[in-house]
């Protein structure tokens, strides 16, 4: 796929990847082998007939290329930008023996990007559900349970919705016009979407419970680590959340608003997740000389291999197998204090785990730190609940997301954390057709 070039992308915000034209979309499309057991569809997350939209385009109708794919997944264009096809659909392709699966991703961005929705009438069944939060698992939920009649209202704490994917995705990889573009069409099904309401302090669980058949809770994982180490309160450290957070949705980026951001001109960006690649991208972005530190090695690194292979492209510097243990200044941050490991046994994660090497201490020069090392669910909202969770706040859930009470189903970042856009969408889709069995008995 075509890219901006890193000289140029790194002074703007505009999205990276540039889309397939007809010509390579058809190109691309030709070297599908149509399997007549697709395992494509077996790694979906969401099991979208791949040989199906495939034929579509490939028959050049993008309409109907688009139709199938929301036949299962009401987020094309979303997912078409930042799946792990690698890790799923493309990892099972039969040409991915060959080192060359088709692009799947890329492809389902191009019938997103190109097709027209049609949406039919929807027999209303007068049965009401609440879906609090708008990520990605809360609309698929909302776009599945309102395709079959019930009456949706979204509960959303921010002034935009989207979740994660408005707040935590830089736009020159998802740009927000897109996920307004598909929330729009979920709206259009007849979702209702109530923004600047908190859960537990606008408008409580009890409430939603008396006045809707059943509830739904994706409002993601929200509260960041940190790593506990010296330092950390000092000025110019904060979560990388926060960092996405200010530029994302509060358009720190632009000159035209007065959102304050740190804009270090030594960036370090602590972590290996596709959050950290999007953290020094940004920062990158931003003017600084940035350097991600990772304490396994790239064979370990979550972040999808194209967002490590941009930000090289970007400049960003990168110390794998090293791990912070200070972060040193007075009350601004001068540096940062670290020590190399070396791989061990695999641990509970089934990666190798690190363990720092004796007298291997080392000091970097930085203004800036940047924690990305993951997140856990709000306990203002598990708390508020009652609902029976895990030790580190994650609300517990059977096989159909039903969680401890009865009426309440859950599924995305707060019952497990860390999933990607597909598998919470996957549970917004199980959640949806549990509620609607539990209903309709």
């Amino acid at each position: 796929m075509r890219l901006q070039d890193p000289h140029k992308r790194i002074k703007n915000f505009k999205e990276v990847e540039l889309g397939y034209s007809e010509k390579e979309a058809t190109e691309e499309v030709k070297r599908c082998l149509n399997c007549k057991s697709p395992s494509c569809v077996i790694g979906c997350p969401v099991n979208i007939d791949i040989p199906g939209f495939i034929q579509a385009i490939q028959n050049k109708d993008t309409d109907l290329a688009l139709e199938i794919i929301m036949r299962y997944n009401n987020l094309p264009g979303i997912c078409g930008r930042v799946c792990p096809q690698e890790n799923q659909c493309q990892k099972v392709c039969v040409l991915n023996k060959r080192g060359d699966p088709i692009s799947i991703g890329r492809l389902e961005r191009y019938a997103s990007d190109n097709g027209k929705i049609k949406i039919g009438k929807i027999k209303k069944n007068k049965k009401k559900v609440a879906i609090v939060g708008s990520g990605p698992s809360s609309l698929t939920c909302a776009a599945d349970l309102a395709k079959l009649g019930y009456d949706i209202t979204i509960f959303e704490a921010l002034q935009k919705g989207g979740g994660v994917l408005t707040f935590g995705i830089p736009n020159f990889r998802l740009p927000n016009t897109i996920i307004e573009k598909e929330i729009k069409v979920i709206e259009d099904l007849g979702v209702k979407i109530e923004y600047n309401t908190v859960i537990g302090k606008t408008i409580t669980l009890d409430e939603l419970k008396e006045k809707y058949s059943a509830i739904f809770l994706g409002v993601g994982a929200g509260l960041p680590n940190f790593m506990k180490i010296p330092g950390e309160n000092l000025n110019g450290v904060m979560s990388a959340n926060e960092f996405l957070t200010r530029i994302n949705l509060m358009n720190a980026n632009n000159k035209d608003y007065d959102t304050p951001i740190g804009k270090g001109e030594r960036t370090i960006v602590v972590g290996g997740g596709n959050v950290a690649m999007d953290a020094a991208r940004s920062a990158r972005r931003l003017g600084s000389d940035v350097t991600i530190v990772y304490r396994r090695s790239f064979e370990e690194m979550p972040a999808r291999l194209d967002e490590i292979h941009h930000a090289k492209e970007e400049g960003i510097k990168f110390m794998i197998l090293t791990n912070p243990v200070a972060i040193l200044g007075d009350n601004s941050v001068t540096g940062i204090r670290c020590v190399q490991m070396k791989l061990d046994e695999p641990d509970e994660s089934g990666r190798r785990k690190p363990i720092p090497m004796i007298n291997s201490d080392f000091t970097m020069n930085c203004d800036q730190v940047l924690v990305a090392i993951g997140t856990t669910p709000n306990p203002l909202l598990v708390k508020e609940s009652g609902l029976k969770h895990s030790i580190k706040g994650a609300i517990l859930v059977n096989e159909s997301t039903q969680t401890s009470d009865p009426q309440i189903y859950a599924g995305g970042d707060i019952i497990g954390g860390n999933a990607t856009v597909i598998q919470a969408m996957g549970e917004g889709k199980v959640a949806a057709r549990s509620i609607h069995n539990k209903l309709s008995e």
